[in-house]
């Protein structure tokens, strides 16, 4: 009987020595902004302590990360890739067996729109369509001009700026009096958002998510009372010569978790995490404002995320791996 134990023992060893050996290293891109480097944090921690993974960071960015995922087999993971921007590069190294979408980051995938503040929305319902922000435009006054009235747009040279260009001409805002106003940068965006809110003030522009922002901020998105005609908004709408723009809804952008298919292949486990790892928008804008508010990092918000919202990454793994995370962030 105790031989028969100390195999069992010697068996069950062996058995976690390999799945260790075959997760072995893993490099995980840390991409340059905060929702990025937050779920790398997260996928190293768990990766580490509940899969025995030797994780590590390495720096990142959509083109440079996608590029060389398909040429060099490296990094292992990029935890959030927003795979519309290099779509048929990706697919292409599908094809040839060199990556996997091992699942979607964000489960909404990201969100683009025209918003205003819910406070207007609460005292005036039909400020949620375009519509009535029509109807109302001397609500939304012109900076400069009182003759005309505000829409703040997406920043110069940023790919959105083109998009939310089409969509203005194409809902006939300049034709209702509307102006629209490059903000100068992303952050004069997010600025005019927040001054509009501090005083309670009307505001109707453009404005995506995942983001600290509307995290902050109760923001309500605007319905073109058009519907979603994706095949227009590709063929037309993303285009700088796109001469006959129709209104659409914007389409959710795909955001993925993509691995290499040696990884894939190599540490199935692990690969199932990545699968079932996915965060809502609204959890993430609220994860943001946190690390905006407190000026944490990636590892900062990954501690606090792990301690605060355990019962959603406890629905990513198993018990026994749950068990092993929770037991490193209590030594932390």
């Amino acid at each position: 009987m105790r031989k028969l134990l100390a195999t069992s023992v010697l068996l069950a060893t062996a058995s976690f020595n390999v799945s260790a050996e075959e997760c072995g290293k893993v490099t995980i891109a840390d991409m340059n902004w905060n929702s990025a480097t937050l779920i790398a944090n997260v996928d190293k921690f768990i990766l580490q302590h509940g899969f025995d993974c030797d994780a590590e960071l390495v720096p990142g960015d959509t083109m440079p990360t996608g590029t060389s995922m398909i040429e060099k087999g490296e990094p292992d993971i990029a935890p959030e890739l927003w795979s519309n921007s290099m779509k048929t590069a990706l697919d292409r190294g599908v094809k040839e067996g060199r990556l996997r979408y091992a699942g979607a980051t964000l489960s909404e995938g990201g969100e683009e729109g025209f918003w205003v503040p819910a406070y207007l929305v609460e005292k005036d319902p039909s400020l949620a369509t375009i519509a009535g922000i029509k109807a109302n435009r001397q609500l939304f006054e012109h900076p400069e001009d009182p003759e005309k009235s505000a829409f703040m747009g997406c920043p110069a040279g940023w790919n959105c700026q083109i998009t939310a260009g089409n969509l203005f001409n194409a809902m006939e805002l300049d034709k209702a009096g509307f102006e629209l106003i490059d903000p100068g940068s992303g952050a004069g965006l997010s600025g005019a958002i927040a001054k509009a809110y501090e005083r309670k003030e009307p505001w109707f522009g453009y404005y995506w998510a995942p983001t600290a922002v509307l995290g902050k901020y109760k923001m309500v998105k605007v319905d073109f009372g058009s519907g979603l005609d994706e095949d227009h908004y590709r063929a037309c709408i993303t285009k700088e010569e796109c001469l006959d723009p129709k209104p659409t809804m914007y389409p959710p952008s795909p955001v993925d978790t993509v691995v290499t298919e040696t990884f894939a292949k190599r540490a199935p486990e692990a690969l199932e995490y990545l699968s079932s790892r996915s965060f809502g928008n609204q959890q993430m804008n609220s994860l943001l404002a946190w690390m905006e508010d407190y000026q944490a990092d990636g590892e900062i918000t990954m501690e606090h995320f792990l301690t605060e919202y355990e019962s959603t990454w406890t629905q990513w793994v198993s018990p026994d791996v749950a068990k092993k995370v929770k037991q490193a962030l209590s030594e932390l």
